[in-house]
């Protein structure tokens, strides 16, 4: 992969790649060192690649799959996303989109199709209940996914599940002040 560094006097401390016309641009400070640019080179070229190894498995024919197996509502877009350092994936219920993080790329594809089951439910039940996991739960893996999820987040609770923590709301219009607001947005 052929690679551009630019250099910007405006830059402080955060370096940033992305790709333009088939090539890796990296943004980097100004006055960062040469052993510095490598590194920051070598970092996201790792990153771009792995996000291209993403690429082989069809997120869109695998969700179709999946939800006709489980009974589950067919998503209206699912795709790999960079931007989740935290979460697994995410759901927005009300537009049917779902979000894979990128960094399950290299994850097992039965670990990936759990985290898909996962928001494929939340297409039907939006907040973490009973019905909720009675949906999720029909992956047959779920419990291992679990396990295997729980143990990259460097989790250390039996009992945790690592996709609880998928119910966020969706920005609402503003309301009176004090007033409930009804999440729509569920992220891991």
């Amino acid at each position: 992969m052929e690679v551009d560094v630019i250099r910007s006097a405006k830059r402080r401390k955060t370096a940033q790649a992305r790709i333009v016309a088939g090539r890796l641009e990296v943004r980097i400070p100004a006055r960062s060192s040469k052993a510095e640019e490598a590194r920051l080179v070598e970092v996201f070229r790792r990153r771009y690649e792995k996000a291209g190894s993403s690429a082989t498995l069809d997120l869109t024919a695998r969700a179709k799959k999946l939800a006709k197996r489980f009974d589950l509502p067919v998503p209206t877009e699912i795709r790999w996303v960079t931007n989740q350092a935290h979460r697994w994936g995410s759901c927005t219920p009300s537009t049917g989109v779902i979000r894979i993080s990128d960094r399950m790329a290299a994850f097992p594809p039965w670990v990936v199709d759990h985290v898909i089951v996962h928001e494929l439910a939340h297409l039907v039940e939006r907040r973490h209940g009973p019905a909720f996991y009675e949906l999720a739960n029909r992956y047959p893996l779920a419990e291992r996914a679990e396990g295997y999820l729980l143990a990259k987040t460097g989790g250390d609770a039996p009992d945790a599940d690592a996709l609880a923590d998928d119910e966020e709301p969706e920005a609402d219009p503003p309301t009176a002040p004090d007033a409930p607001t009804a999440p729509d947005d569920r992220l891991f």
